[in-house]
């Protein structure tokens, strides 16, 4: 049985050399709390031992971040970070890497006027749309780990005592990593070599259409012409693989910006913006957001459908089993990045332009002609369940099963 220390050094390795998999000379850009400086170190050592030429930090502090919500002026909020913009856009195209080390606290901005917050994410969204657009191409590496804080810990085990919260979430982090392995560098390549059998079938049926039925959701959604299945496993400009998130179990490609059309329920709560969106419903009509309704949320729901005209519309749609790591856990994180691969799940927003054949040389004009949305913002929701399943609708309008009762068939 591995030590705590060995796990967490696992964990660094995993995240330089299967999420960013730094190459020598390279920059690799950290952006992360100051809750997860004791990973940061590691990787960091981690990222020179393999070579990388520079390797700059960028702490945040919640703290500090509620603070500026509650005190800074309003027009504070409306000031693009314009510097930090360039400097992303520069380090990008001079071919660094990304790593982002998330410490969620889902309830950080409860209580703050939600115009404040929505005028932020719009203001620092246009400004940071042309570094967004080259990660988002995967024109560069780039990856997203967890590092659990105290506060999170509790919000995810609140019935266990303080002691014991953060060390069960390190449990729940490091299995679901495979950190807990004895060689999980491998591990990681045998189950992305699944994950690609998946796209593999998936691109080879060519399905025109996805229909969902499950409580509270009854949606069929287009796919464009020359859509890719994809896996997070992914091939940077250069030629290097990455993977963009870890832990990941999805297989995802973009719908038709203007082919969904019906009602999808979620079926866990949304971590957004410092704020929980939960037991929401949304109606579409020609792939747009035409109503809602939130039981807990609503007006951050609304916030984010009004970001722009491209936050109406979905820009993800990905399948992952109920049967999967993360799902028989049984566990709620309250961040996307573990509870998207406990359930099948959409984005509202952004497409990425490599789920579309040659979509990474389009211009914004011609992936817009190919039906692929475009938003300041890309956010995951859960929609899968036990419940829910999906046929894969052919040219000729054969249906044919993709999931039943919440996993593949």
């Amino acid at each position: 049985m591995l030590s705590f220390k060995q796990k967490l050094e696992n964990y660094a390795l995993l995240t330089v050399k299967i999420g960013i998999n730094i190459q020598p000379g390279q920059t690799l850009v950290v952006n992360a709390d100051i809750a997860s400086a004791e990973l940061v170190r590691l990787v960091v050592r981690q990222a020179y031992e393999a070579g990388a030429k520079l390797v700059k930090v960028n702490y945040t502090d919640e703290l500090v971040t509620r603070t500026r919500y509650e005190l800074a002026p309003s027009e504070s909020f409306l000031e693009p970070p314009k510097w930090q913009a360039d400097e992303l856009e520069d380090l990008a195209r001079g071919g660094a890497a990304f790593l982002s080390i998330v410490s969620t606290n889902p309830d950080l901005l409860n209580g703050i006027d939600p115009v404040r917050i929505a005028d932020n994410q719009r203001t620092a969204g246009q400004a940071m749309m042309p570094y967004r657009e080259l990660l988002m191409g995967n024109h560069v590496s780039w990856s997203i780990v967890a590092y659990p804080s105290p506060v999170w810990a509790a919000k995810v085990f609140p019935d266990a005592s303080p002691e014991q919260q953060v060390d069960l979430l390190w449990d729940a982090i490091f299995k679901a990593v495979r950190a807990d392995q004895e060689n999980p560098v491998e591990a990681w390549k045998l189950h992305l070599g699944g994950l690609k059998q998946r796209c593999d079938v998936l691109n080879a049926k060519r399905y025109r259409k996805l229909h969902y039925t499950a409580p509270g959701t009854d949606l069929t959604l287009e796919l464009p012409e020359g859509h890719i299945w994809c896996q997070a496993g992914a091939v940077n400009g250069r030629g290097v693989p990455f993977l963009a998130n870890i832990p990941t179990e999805e297989v995802f490609t973009a719908p038709l910006k203007t082919g969904a059309n019906g009602k999808v329920s979620s079926t866990k709560p949304l971590s957004y913006s410092g704020k929980i969106i939960d037991r929401f419903t949304l109606t579409l009509e020609n792939g747009k957001v035409t109503d809602f309704t939130a039981e807990q949320g609503q007006e951050a729901l609304a916030s984010l459908l009004a970001m722009d005209e491209g936050s109406a519309y979905f820009g993800e749609v990905a399948l992952v089993p109920y049967h999967s790591p993360i799902s028989e856990s049984g566990i709620l994180y309250y961040t996307t990045l573990y509870d998207e691969n406990a359930s099948c799940h959409l984005a509202i927003g952004a497409a990425y332009a490599f789920t579309l054949e040659q979509g990474i040389t389009m211009s914004k004009e011609e992936l817009a002609e190919h039906g692929m949305n475009q938003s300041l913002t890309h956010v995951d929701f859960m929609m899968g369940s036990a419940e829910m399943n999906i046929d894969g609708i052919t040219d000729e309008g054969i249906a044919e099963p993709i999931f039943r009762n919440g996993n593949w068939a």
